[in-house]
């Protein structure tokens, strides 16, 4: 694709960077096959080669973003299945999270739409704030009828039957390998996931201390920075990676580490990204070595090689999270982790599509995302399985809110198969937590 930037504009290096990825697009029109959004709605402008125009007469004109870039650009669920489809190596996900950024600096959005962002951005990323924010959700629930905006009948509905207890397991510690130890790994315990499903990372914890693996939760880690990133607030998601960089880098400086673990896709492909995204700032170097350590949960595991086991005579649908097979262009492992534990694994028809989670895409764009849903969750139960499985707690919400099949994270099947409790999804009930040994 040609483009006009003059040297001036040349000069940022966002600039600079959507210019490269724009002059690598071909036009061909691969990308329109893959995109859930496009496949829904059937406009141009809604498929990445559109978005892709919009992006370059926006940022080429050097204007304030309009009404109708906006709208586009937005109804991007920034699930990357472009990125896998293209042959031209386009970096999409660079190109939209810099035209995000331009429409949060230049454009003024309705009030209702500045107040929704403005509390997604303040509540979500901090856990107590959020088990707040879902107790209210779950008072206000049967009254969510009365509300005339489906953005906030949407975040009504988002909070689950029972919110779990804190689990203390998420506080700054370090976990003791069983036997020798074989790696020492930072566990990266999120934000909404601790508010959502405490049993993930306690199910993580269990399962790399057993298999080697001392775990340290680092003292002033948190958000990875990808719910504000992804709405353009940069200096906000700049701020939280800066947060984790220190409080990862001062545990690397010490004692070291082997591996930043990360159990939340979405928030795996972010910090496997910091080292972009922080490139001009004085932590870059930083910044660079945590992206290099970031690895997905699954990673580990197939590094540490799980025992095979026993066949358990239960049928799993993975579903894959495109912030995992798309963003950081995991498909296998999980699969065949799964399948090395003993369990029978499945894949629903149009495994590419993304469910419409997306972060905070099913609450800001409730309709489109729930025809993905409603997508995604018949292709899931087409193939009549005991339970689901996923890699992201995003899609898991969102999953689990159209089916009545159980739906747990690949890590907490993985945990059960290597000597773990079963799965409190799969008995209906919260569960019980297993202590988890403290080194202090």
């Amino acid at each position: 694709m040609q483009t006009h930037f003059n040297p001036e504009q040349l000069k940022d290096p966002a600039t600079a960077r959507s210019n490269e990825i724009l002059r690598a697009c071909v036009h061909c029109g691969f990308c329109t096959a893959t995109c859930p959004t496009y496949a829904v709605l059937g406009d141009e402008l809604d498929s990445p080669r559109g978005r892709i125009y919009l992006i370059k007469e926006m940022l080429e004109a050097g204007r304030p973003a309009d009404a109708k870039t906006v709208k586009h650009i937005d109804r991007c669920l920034s699930c990357l299945a472009c990125m896998t489809t293209c042959p031209s190596g386009v970096h999409y996900m660079h190109l939209v999270d810099h035209a995000r950024a331009h429409i949060e600096r230049t454009y003024r959005r309705p009030l209702m739409d500045r107040v929704l962002r403005w509390v997604l951005a303040q509540v979500i990323p901090h856990p107590t704030r959020f088990r707040l924010a879902l107790l209210g959700a779950k008072i206000g629930r049967p009254f969510a009828f009365l509300m005339p905006d489906a953005r906030i009948r949407a975040m009504l509905a988002m909070a689950p039957k029972t919110i779990p207890p804190v689990s203390r397991n998420d506080d700054p510690q370090t976990f003791a390998a069983q036997g020798e130890r074989r790696m020492r790994v930072a566990l990266m315990t999120g934000c909404a996931q601790r508010a959502l499903n405490t049993d993930i990372n306690d199910a993580t914890i269990r399962v790399l201390t057993r298999l080697g693996c001392e775990v340290v939760v680092a003292e002033g880690a948190g958000c990875c920075g990808a719910l504000t990133h992804h709405m353009g607030r940069e200096s906000d998601s700049h701020a939280s990676a800066a947060r984790n960089i220190r409080a990862w880098m001062a545990e690397v400086r010490g004692e070291g580490l082997d591996a930043i673990v990360i159990n939340t896709s979405g928030c795996g492909t972010t910090v496997k990204d910091y080292g972009h995204m922080l490139r001009n700032d004085p932590l870059a170097e930083d910044a660079a070595t945590v992206s290099a350590l970031a690895k997905d949960v699954s990673e580990v595991l197939e590094q540490l090689r799980i025992d095979k086991g026993a066949p358990k005579g239960l049928k799993v649908a993975y579903h894959a999270a495109c912030s995992l097979q798309h963003g950081q262009q995991i498909k296998s492992i999980p699969k065949d982790l799964l399948r090395r534990a003993g369990f029978e694994v499945v894949e629903p028809a149009d495994p590419h599509l993304c469910c419409g989670s997306a972060g905070t895409y099913n609450l800001l764009q409730p309709e489109i995302s729930g025809e993905l849903k409603a997508r995604k969750v018949a292709t899931l139960e087409a193939k009549t399985p005991d339970l689901i499985a996923a890699g992201n707690i995003g899609c898991m919400v969102q999953i689990g809110s159209g089916t009545g099949i159980p739906v747990v994270h690949t890590v907490e099947l993985i945990d059960w198969a290597t000597g773990g409790p079963r799965p409190a999804a799969l008995n209906n009930e919260s569960g019980q937590k297993q202590a988890v040994p403290i080194l202090r």
